[in-house]
């Protein structure tokens, strides 16, 4: 969903911001009161990102002039969803909240047809891939918010420039859950998208390369996650009550920026946001829905779950497939039970440390289904899944694709990183003459 929708619960960014500044206590409070927005269950989204490039020589870059001319032309296209460009030019399609699984299924089909009819006119494609596998991260956007964001996360390394402008998701969003306990709680919720989130970054790693070489992860767009720290990217303590936790972990976050009319925005190093309350020029409203648009864990509460760990998917409707196994073990009361109970096991692995940088995640990122745990709970997972879709109305065609997929990558421990890694191989094998590896 856009940073401009809400789900039936609400949206942490949807508030008129005063310019009078707030207390640690006030942002405290605001945080607890406006990040999880609880209720029955009753909306879905998704938000599908794609890397745009040349459709006969994908390895091509594209030029700005060209990516520029393709996003002004589609702006002219009447969409159900969102359109948004990300930092290196890749397209972003975040749907309305839907009412069911396949209202959402239906509004982003339709709006990626009319946006792949576009791209085709001027020969561009979009692809389905967690990371680019042959490009260099290049910035297409030149604005004050990602001159600021590259400096800050220039600080720890390159990964964060392959974040900002080489990597691709399919973000689910699901509302925060009940108030009181049960499969569809909250806390039950927050706990099972860290949990339950590794398990699906194993199932869906789609981003084994860059530069044109693999890195040995599965995940290459995880690794990049773990590589930017925990402050940007991480999520909070999970054996803390969920609005406490979160609140805690946005206090002590890192200010990315200090935002100025009229000049550059000041990038501080090692300034948190509870050290800037208490600082002789605290931040305002604003400049806290700001610093939250700024944190980038795994799963990130803004009154709904939006459940980031996913890799972008091959194939025009790959991405339906995470959507709705996501989707049923997060809404149906019989797969989210199901689901707790196959991953609790888990958390053992997780040895208290938060995601994406514990041995759980890092497992999921590198080895994907290769980790025999890993893919017994992804196996129970997608039969949780396959259950409950016709009771949340799936289509044939959806459930047939998520059965599809269980039997080509689940049931045979692989995930689509594999298949890319067996063509490349394959391509190698061709330019040597020989016909496998040995």
């Amino acid at each position: 969903m856009s940073d401009s929708s809400t789900t039936a619960a609400g949206d942490c960014t949807e508030h008129r911001t005063p310019r009078t500044s707030v207390t640690e206590a006030e942002v405290e409070a605001l945080v607890r009161g406006i990040c999880f927005k609880t209720g029955p269950p009753r909306r879905l989204g998704v938000e599908v990102e794609w890397l745009v490039q040349e459709e006969r020589r994908p390895q091509l870059p594209v030029t700005d002039d060209r990516l520029a001319a393709a996003y002004a032309a589609l702006r002219t296209v009447p969409l159900g969803s969102a359109l948004t460009v990300e930092p290196g030019g890749q397209l972003e399609l975040s749907s309305p909240p839907a009412a069911s699984l396949m209202e959402c299924v239906g509004t982003v089909s339709a709006d990626l047809a009319a946006v792949r009819a576009v791209l085709r006119r001027d020969g561009l494609a979009l692809a389905g891939i967690g990371h680019d596998p042959w490009r260099l991260p290049r910035r297409f956007l030149r604005e004050p918010r990602y001159e600021a964001m590259e400096a800050c996360l220039d600080r720890t390394g390159p990964a964060g420039r392959a974040m900002m402008c080489a990597s691709a998701s399919v973000q689910v969003c699901v509302d925060a859950g009940h108030e009181e306990p049960g499969p569809l709680g909250h806390g039950r919720r927050w706990w099972l998208g860290h949990t339950l989130g590794a398990v699906l970054v194993a199932a869906f790693a789609n981003s084994p390369m860059a530069g044109n070489t693999p890195t040995g992860w599965r995940s290459t767009r995880q690794l990049r996650w773990t590589q930017i720290g925990p402050g940007r990217a991480g999520a909070p303590a999970l054996d803390v009550e969920p609005r406490a936790a979160w609140a805690r972990h946005v206090l002590d976050a890192p200010v990315m920026c200090v935002r100025r009319e009229g000049g550059p925005w000041e990038v501080p190093e090692g300034l948190t946001f509870r050290e800037w309350t208490r600082s002789p020029r605290p931040p305002t409203r604003a400049d806290l829905d700001y610093h939250l648009t700024t944190l980038f864990p795994p799963v990130r509460p803004r009154g709904h779950l939006e459940l980031r760990m996913i890799d972008a998917q091959p194939g025009d409707d790959g991405w339906i497939v995470p959507l709705a196994v996501t989707a049923a073990l997060f809404d149906d009361p019989q797969a989210a039970e199901r689901a707790y109970r196959t991953v609790k096991p888990l958390a053992e692995r997780a040895l208290g440390k938060p995601a994406p940088h514990n041995p759980l995640w890092v497992a999921a990122a590198r080895d994907g289904l290769t980790d025999p745990e890993l893919r017994q709970a992804a196996e129970d997972c997608f039969d949780a899944a396959l259950e409950a879709l016709p009771r949340l109305g799936a289509t044939t065609e959806v459930t047939d694709a998520v059965a599809a997929y269980h039997d080509r990558h689940v049931l045979r421990g692989r995930c689509p990183a594999d298949d890319l890694l067996d063509r490349l191989r394959g391509a190698d094998a061709r330019a040597h003459g020989k016909d496998d590896l040995r």
